[in-house]
């Protein structure tokens, strides 16, 4: 059990690990009744020590872990980075780069969609994580033996799990492939939630303009709400309510109270007033104004196309031994059968030449999928001199 409970232990492990190309990193946060995450415990990992930072000591000031943190000269390796990156910005607006994330680099080297650190220590260090401790609150003092070695082994299989991904990627040339979830990771748009794009969430559940100018003005009110008393959205409003009130647009205390899934009584509160404003800014927003509504591309008349740019995606997906999902989503291939030039990232960069370019063909008839042996295999055509097209030997699904 390695525990720093001081702003001087801290500073002297930050030095230390700041001598390394890279450090591990984990936290352990609760955000289940508040807006923003609080940090409880922050776990850092060289290849020479592995400590635990407990975030809520009385006196700690975190300013050498945010040093270390935006040190350009060291790797740090997350796994799922997302919310702890999300942490960090909030603490102190920075975000820790260069940044190595361990759940993409595994999509990419063919370990599954959105792996589990518990499954990847598995597979790759044949270790059963105990998991005793997953469901701790890591807000109660003192913190145990257990929770911090529990806490701890986060951080450890990590730099383990990072050679491997990195020499796996080098072997593969696929390094590279990363580079543009990093950037996706390691911008502050990412994290920062201005009120005004709140709406955003919910742009699929509105079919009219007059329903999205209050979907806009009811979301923004609820985003500012929420962070301004650091509560869940949900303690505010609940998302169907949200949606409701943007398909209804009450106009009266009266017609607020009548909606089947507003709280009773809200509808005479400061809220309630404040809900009825935003109501009314929405309905006044001039509808030019507004955001262009995408139609459902479901009802566009390319079902069979998506079906099949589906098979095509898992046979590339297999016989290259990349993550489908880190190739393209759903959205994505509905995107790529209404429009060629569809602004998905599955038509640039490395999934254009390794899944766009051949989706592309095969909306257009000039790549087809057929199965032999049992396995998905894709025939392209090619213009023979003096004749008609003829298709050309199949390409195997294999690595």
């Amino acid at each position: 059990m390695s525990l720093i409970t001081t702003t001087e232990a801290l500073a002297d492990v930050c030095r230390r690990l700041a001598t390394h190309a890279f450090v591990t990193v984990d936290t352990e946060f609760l955000r289940e009744t508040t807006f923003w995450p609080k940090l409880c415990v922050v776990q850092l990992a060289s290849a020479d020590e592995a400590v635990a930072v407990d975030a809520l000591a009385d006196g700690l000031d975190l300013a050498p872990l945010f040093a270390l943190m935006a040190d350009p000269a060291i790797v740090k390796v997350f796994h799922a980075a997302r919310q702890d990156l999300e942490i960090v910005w909030n603490l102190a607006k920075i975000i820790p780069a260069p940044l190595f994330d361990t759940q993409v680099a595994a999509m990419v080297c063919g370990f599954g969609d959105q792996v589990s650190y518990g499954d990847l220590v598995q597979t790759v260090c044949k270790v059963s994580l105990d998991k005793s401790s997953r469901f701790t609150d890591w807000s109660r003092r003192p913190l145990l033996p257990a929770q911090v070695d529990y806490a701890i082994a986060d951080v450890t299989y990590l730099r383990d799990i990072y050679a491997i991904l990195q020499g796996k990627l080098k072997e593969t040339g696929r390094l590279g492939w990363l580079s543009d979830e990093m950037a996706l990771l390691t911008s502050p748009a990412t994290y920062e939630q201005h009120p005004d794009n709140a709406w955003e969430r919910f742009r699929n559940r509105v079919r009219k303009p007059r329903d999205l100018g209050v979907l806009m003005e009811v979301a923004g009110w609820r985003e500012a709400e929420a962070q301004a008393r650091d509560v869940p959205r949900s303690r505010i409003l609940k998302d169907d309510v949200l949606i409701e009130l943007a398909l209804a647009a009450p106009r009266t205390a009266d017609a607020l109270g009548n909606l089947r899934a507003f709280p009773r009584g809200m509808e005479r509160s400061r809220a309630g007033v404040d809900i009825l404003a935003a109501i009314e800014r929405g309905l006044a927003r001039d509808p030019k104004t507004l955001p262009k509504l995408e139609r459902d591309r479901r009802t566009g008349g390319n079902g069979a196309t998506v079906e099949l740019l589906k098979v095509l995606l898992r046979q590339i997906s297999e016989s290259h031994g990349v993550a489908a999902k880190m190739i393209a989503n759903v959205e994505d291939l509905e995107a790529i059968a209404a429009d060629d030039n569809a602004k998905v990232a599955a038509l640039t960069g490395w999934r254009r030449d390794l899944f766009g370019l051949k989706a592309l063909e095969l909306k257009h008839g000039r790549l087809a999928l057929t199965v032999e042996r049992g396995r998905v295999v894709m025939l392209e055509w090619q213009e023979a001199p003096e004749e008609a097209a003829q298709p050309a030997a199949p390409e195997a699904a294999t690595g």
